[in-house]
């Protein structure tokens, strides 16, 4: 028996692509449907201007006032010309010369010398530096601050108390970081001190007040205050 239809027309085959494009028709449709707009026409702004809302500014009119010019200064008076009669004695200027010859002693009124007064100097680059007691038969400025050093760093060895490093708790290597002044008279003034425990700083304040007084350091022949720095380092035993 023969069939009806012809195989190759079978459109049953094709049934799953054309329900694929119905789908994808279908959600065209409905997607701009979602995003379609629409406005009223009220509210719409047309961006028209009514020329009749707007108000005339009165623009008042100034009047421009002239200013008359200055009168002009009044002319300067005549000199008046004295005549003097021929018979009459006039007095004559006599204009001294100031010219001097160099033969002339001029005096001189004496000047006195105001001696600038020189601030406090440090220790490395004094001219004269501090005699410390036992550094007196010293001649050069160099050796003089090479004992002044020795004998300041031996005072302070042999009256620093470093036990009391220990007794604080420290360890290890402590540093005690002096400055001080010898002022003009040789005094040693204006203490100060900085350790890693209040104690510290002032045993190494009392030490260094225990300085015995020194002969002034001088800067141009004046006698200067000398500033002076002293790390103290020691070593705490575990």
């Amino acid at each position: 028996m023969e069939p009806k239809k012809n195989p190759k027309k079978d459109l049953s085959k094709r049934s799953f692509l054309f329900f694929q494009i119905g789908l994808v028709v279908v959600l065209a449709i409905t997607l701009t449907m979602i995003e379609w707009k629409t406005y009223d026409n009220d509210a719409i702004d047309t961006g028209f201007v009514n020329l009749d809302m707007l108000e005339e500014e009165d623009v008042p009119i100034t009047e421009i006032q002239k200013t008359p010019p200055p009168p002009p200064p009044p002319p300067p008076a005549p000199e008046v010309i004295e005549v003097v009669e021929d018979d009459e004695d006039v007095e004559e200027v006599i204009i001294e010369s100031t010219e001097t010859d160099q033969n002339e002693v001029v005096e001189v009124e004496e000047v006195e010398e105001v001696e600038e007064e020189i601030g406090d100097v440090p220790f490395a680059v004094i001219e004269s530096v501090p005699i410390f007691p036992g550094c007196e038969g010293l001649n050069t400025n160099d050796e003089r601050k090479n004992c002044m050093s020795q004998k300041i760093s031996k005072f302070v060895n042999k009256n620093f108390d470093t036990g009391l490093a220990a007794d604080l708790g420290l360890s290890g290597i402590n540093r005690v970081y002096v400055q001080f002044k010898i002022d003009k008279k040789g005094n040693i003034v204006n203490v100060a001190a900085r350790a890693p425990h209040p104690r510290l700083q002032s045993e190494g304040e009392r030490v260094i007040k225990k300085l015995p007084k020194m002969k002034p350091g001088q800067q141009r022949g004046q006698n200067v205050g000398v500033l002076y720095s002293l790390p103290i380092m020691f070593k705490v035993q575990d």
